[in-house]
């Protein structure tokens, strides 16, 4: 009787756990529009787009950045469309998104390079951001990059 209970058991385990890993590995329609939008605001500055940024931040965005400064919305805007500010490498790689309700919180890696008033520029870091979901779509609300120790 022991064993047929521990048999039972046993392969409860298995099939929860299977249909555990299964629920896991189809994709989450709210992660994947998060990530498309991260990626949408990755590409608009890489092109200088002050336009398609300005509909991603959130009025009250605050963003900081390696050295420690921040950047409030049109502070960042600004930056982004400074003509001395060339960028030739904005890539994102290990990303996840971990979701909550109306609220996204994207971590990964980040690197950047370019021309800033004439200097050569190249940075890599991790960063974070999250984004809230608002009445005109997802919004990104903080942000912020970190230079990792090993550098």
């Amino acid at each position: 009787m022991k064993i047929q209970l521990a048999i039972v058991t046993v392969a409860l385990l298995a099939l929860v756990g299977s249909s555990s890993a299964a629920a896991q590995g189809k994709a989450d329609p709210a992660s994947a529009k998060v990530l498309a939008i991260e990626a949408k605001w990755n590409d608009a500055y890489k092109i200088g787009d002050a336009s398609t940024m300005e509909s991603l931040l959130a009025e009250d965005l605050i963003i900081t950045v390696e050295d420690g400064s921040t950047f409030s919305k049109t502070g960042y805007l600004a930056h982004t469309a400074d003509s001395a500010l060339k960028v030739q490498i904005s890539d994102l790689s290990d990303l996840k998104v971990r979701m909550h309700g109306i609220v996204a919180v994207v971590t990964g890696a980040y690197h950047e390079k370019g021309t800033s008033k004439g200097k050569a520029y190249e940075s890599r870091d991790r960063f974070t951001d999250v984004w809230m979901k608002t009445a005109s779509g997802w919004q990104v609300i903080a942000s912020h990059y970190c230079i990792p120790a090993s550098q």
